[in-house]
C-alpha cells in the first residue's frame, strides 16, 4: 500500500542502490557491467593510448606507399623515382598537421576534434560538415584497414583470395566485440600487437637500410604482375598530384588523438600531445624508409602481393620465419587500425547526438561505459561497404581521404579564428565557450599563422584529391556529405519541435482530462478479460466491452458467457463479414470521438496474457497490433492489463 502522507515528506526515495544487472549471455561475451563511478578508472596512459588512437595512422604505412606507386605505375616504372620526393612532401604535410593538432589538443582538453572546434569558432553548419566528414572517414577507416589486412594474408596465402570478403567481415565484428568490452580493456588487448608490429617493422626497414649501405640489398625476386588501374599515360604534373593524393592516406589518422583526449589519464592534454608527437615521428620515419626501400629493390604495386610482402621477402631472403612474423604483424596492425575508428566514431557520434543532430541513443553509454550503439552501427555500415567494394583497398581508397582532409581544413581554420579571438582579449580576460575557455595568448599571432597555414595546406590537398579522384569514386563522398548534413538538420528540427511541444513555458492551466469512455477489447470471456473488467471499472462508470464478430457461432458463445460474467457491462458487437479486425474498431472509435466532449478521453483496455517469451509466436498479440495503430490517434489511450500464465515445462516467463 502506498503511504500518501509520507510520500510528500520523502518524494524521491533512494531505491535500487544494491541492484545489480542480471547475468546474461552479454556478461559472458563483453564482461560484467561497470558501475558509473568506475568511469574515471577506465582511462589509459600514453603507451596504451598509442595503441588505441595511433594504430590507424601507423598502419597506413603498410599501404600508403603501395597506393602511391599504383598511380605512378600508369607512367611505367621509370616514374617510380618520383616516389621519394612525394613521400617527403607527405611527411612535410604530416609535420604541419602535427604542429596544428598539438595546439588543438591543449586548447580543447575535453576532446571533440574538428567538430567541436568548428562549432565553437565557425558555426553549426561547418561543424556539421566536419562531423559528417569525420563519421564517413571513420567508417572508411574500418573498411580500408580491414581490407588491407586481409590483402596481407592473401599475399602470403593466395588460396584464401576467394574468401577475403567473408574473412574481412568476420574481423570487423571481432574488433567490434573487443571494443564493446570497454576502452581500457580493448586498449590493453591491442597494445601488445601494436608494439609487435613496430618492432617487426623497424627490424625489417632497419635491416633493409643496412643492406642498402652495404650494397647487398638486391632486387625483388619474381615480382608480381604489375596491374594498371588506368590506361598508360605519360608523366605529368596531374599524375604526380594523383600519386600524392593517394599517398596522403598515410596522414588520415592524425586527428584521432584530438578526438579522444578524454580517454587519457590526467594530465590528459599533456599525455595526448606527447602521444601525438610519438605517433608522428614513427609514422614519418616509416613512410620515408618504406618508400626508399621499395624504390631501391624494384618493388611493384599489385593486388596479389603487397609492397610490404615484397620488401620483407627481399630483406629476409625468402619467406622464412621473419617474413611470416612481418606479414602477421602487418596483418594484425591493419586489422587493429579499425580500433582507432571504433574508439573515435562512437565518441564523435555521442557529441553530435548530445547537440541533437543524431538520435539520442548514440549518447547513451552501455554496460561497459562505452557508446555501444555507435560501435555496433560502425561495424554494420563498414561491413556493408566491404561487401559492396569486394574488400579491395584500391577501390575504397578514392573514397577515403576527402572527408578527413575536409575536417582537417575546418579544424585548422577554426583554430586560426580562435587565436584571433584570443588576440582581441585583454591580458587576464577570458571568454567561456561551449567547448572550452578562450584566454588571451601572447603568442596568438604565431599560433594563428600556424593553424591558418595548416588549414590552407589541407584545403589544397582536399581539392587535389577531389579533382584527381572524382571519377574513381570520390564523387560519392562529395554527394554523401551534404546528404548527411541535411539528415542532421532534419533530426535536429524534429527534436526542437518535440521540445517546443513538450515545453512547460506558458503552460499555466493544463486541461483536466477524464476517461469518460472505457472500452474493453473482448476476444473471449476468461480470467484475463475479467481482470481487465475489474481494472476498467476503476477508471470510469462508462465501461463497455467490444467484440469484433468474425464467426457468428463463436460470437453467440461469447455473448452468452458475457451475460453471465460481465456484471452488467454492455457488450458491443461489431459485425465483420470480411474478417477484418482493426478497421471495424477504428470506425467505432471514430464514432465515439465525434461524440466526445472537451476534456474526455477514450481509453482502450486490452487484456494481455503473458507467457514465456519463447512461446509468443503462438499468440496473436492483439495488444501490440492495436498499440501500433492507435498510438498516433489523439485523445485515445491504450492500456494493457497483463495476466501471467505459468508454464508447466519450466520455460522462463516473460516479464511485462
Amino acid at each position: 500500500m502506498i503511504d500518501k502522507a509520507n510520500q510528500h515528506q520523502n518524494p524521491t526515495p533512494a531505491l535500487g542502490k544494491s541492484t545489480h544487472p542480471p547475468k546474461s549471455w552479454r556478461t559472458w561475451l563483453i564482461g560484467r557491467p561497470l558501475h558509473t563511478a568506475d568511469a574515471p578508472h577506465q582511462t589509459i596512459g600514453k603507451l596504451v593510448g598509442l595503441a588505441v588512437f595511433a594504430s590507424d595512422a601507423l598502419s597506413s604505412t603498410a599501404y600508403a606507399t603501395q597506393e602511391m606507386l599504383m598511380i605512378l605505375a600508369i607512367a611505367g616504372t621509370a616514374a617510380f623515382h618520383y616516389s621519394l620526393p612525394i613521400a617527403m612532401g607527405i611527411v612535410a604535410l604530416l609535420a604541419i598537421l602535427t604542429l596544428s593538432y598539438e595546439q588543438t589538443i591543449h586548447a580543447y582538453p575535453n576532446g571533440g576534434g574538428a567538430y567541436i572546434v568548428a562549432r565553437d569558432n565557425l558555426g553549426n553548419l561547418p561543424a556539421l560538415i566536419a562531423g559528417a566528414a569525420l563519421l564517413t572517414d571513420y567508417i572508411l577507416t574500418v573498411s580500408v584497414s580491414i581490407s588491407s589486412g586481409i590483402a596481407q594474408i592473401v599475399s602470403a596465402y593466395p588460396a584464401l583470395y576467394g574468401l577475403r570478403i567473408e574473412i574481412a567481415v568476420f574481423m570487423v565484428f571481432f574488433i567490434m566485440l573487443i571494443n564493446l568490452r570497454g576502452v581500457k580493456e580493448s586498449g590493453a588487448t591491442f597494445a601488445i600487437p601494436t608494439y609487435f608490429f613496430l618492432a617487426m617493422m623497424f627490424l625489417t626497414v632497419g635491416e633493409g637500410l643496412v643492406k642498402v649501405l652495404m650494397g647487398n640489398l638486391g632486387t625483388v625476386v619474381n615480382p608480381p604482375h604489375m596491374e594498371l588501374i588506368d590506361l598508360p599515360q605519360p608523366i605529368s604534373f596531374f599524375l604526380i598530384l594523383r600519386a600524392f593524393s593517394n599517398g596522403t592516406s598515410a596522414v588520415t589518422g592524425v586527428e584521432a588523438i584530438s578526438n579522444g583526449i578524454t580517454a587519457f589519464k590526467e594530465p590528459r592534454s599533456k599525455n595526448a600531445g606527447q602521444t601525438l608527437i610519438w605517433m608522428s615521428v614513427i609514422l614519418g620515419s616509416l613512410m620515408l624508409a618504406i618508400t626508399f626501400l621499395a624504390y631501391s629493390m624494384g618493388a611493384v604495386p599489385s593486388e596479389t602481393e603487397t609492397i610490404i610482402s615484397q620488401i620483407a621477402r627481399t630483406v629476409f631472403n625468402g619467406t622464412g620465419l621473419l617474413y611470416f612474423l612481418m606479414i602477421t604483424a602487418t596483418t594484425v596492425i591493419l586489422v587493429m587500425a579499425a580500433n582507432t575508428a571504433f574508439a573515435d566514431f562512437p565518441r564523435l557520434g555521442a557529441l553530435i547526438s548530445q547537440d541533437g543532430y543524431l538520435p539520442r541513443q548514440f549518447s547513451y553509454r552501455g554496460s561497459r561505459l562505452v557508446y555501444s550503439r555507435g560501435i555496433v552501427a560502425l561495424a554494420v555500415i563498414a561491413s556493408l561497404l566491404i561487401i559492396l567494394f569486394k574488400a579491395s583497398v584500391t577501390n575504397l581508397i578514392p573514397l577515403y581521404a576527402i572527408g578527413v582532409f575536409l575536417s582537417f581544413s575546418l579544424s585548422q581554420f577554426g583554430m586560426a579564428h580562435r587565436w584571433w579571438k584570443s588576440g582581441q582579449l585583454k591580458p587576464g580576460e577570458e571568454k567561456q565557450e561551449p567547448g572550452s575557455v578562450v584566454r588571451h595568448e601572447k603568442s596568438w599571432l604565431v599560433k594563428m599563422l600556424i593553424n591558418g597555414f595548416g588549414g590552407l595546406t589541407t584545403f589544397v590537398v582536399m581539392i587535389v584529391f577531389a579533382i584527381t579522384k572524382f571519377t574513381d569514386g570520390a564523387w560519392i563522398i562529395i554527394v554523401l556529405t551534404p546528404l548527411l548534413v541535411i539528415a542532421f538538420e532534419a533530426i535536429h528540427a524534429h527534436y526542437k519541435n518535440v521540445a517546443r511541444q513538450l515545453s512547460l513555458d506558458a503552460y499555466d492551466n493544463p486541461p483536466q482530462l477524464k476517461a469518460d469512455h472505457v472500452i474493453i477489447m473482448l476476444g473471449g470471456v476468461h480470467k484475463s478479460s475479467l481482470a481487465s473488467l475489474q481494472y476498467a471499472r476503476t477508471l470510469s462508470d462508462d465501461v463497455r466491452a467490444l467484440h469484433v464478430s468474425i464467426d457468428p457461432e463463436d460470437t453467440r458463445r461469447i455473448a452468452a458467457k458475457w451475460e453471465k460474467w460481465g456484471g452488467g457491462v454492455p457488450l458491443v458487437i461489431l459485425e465483420s463479414p470480411y474478417r477484418l479486425f482493426i478497421e471495424p474498431v477504428l470506425d467505432y472509435i471514430e464514432q465515439l470521438d465525434q461524440q466526445r466532449e472537451p476534456g474526455e478521453v477514450i481509453t482502450i483496455v486490452v487484456p494481455q496474457f503473458i507467457t514465456s517469451r519463447w512461446l509468443n509466436f503462438l499468440h496473436a498479440r492483439t495488444a501490440d497490433t492495436l498499440r501500433k495503430v492507435l498510438l498516433a490517434k489523439e485523445n485515445v489511450v491504450i492500456i494493457e492489463v497483463p495476466y501471467r500464465i505459468t508454464e508447466p515445462y519450466g520455460l522462463p516467463a516473460q516479464h511485462g
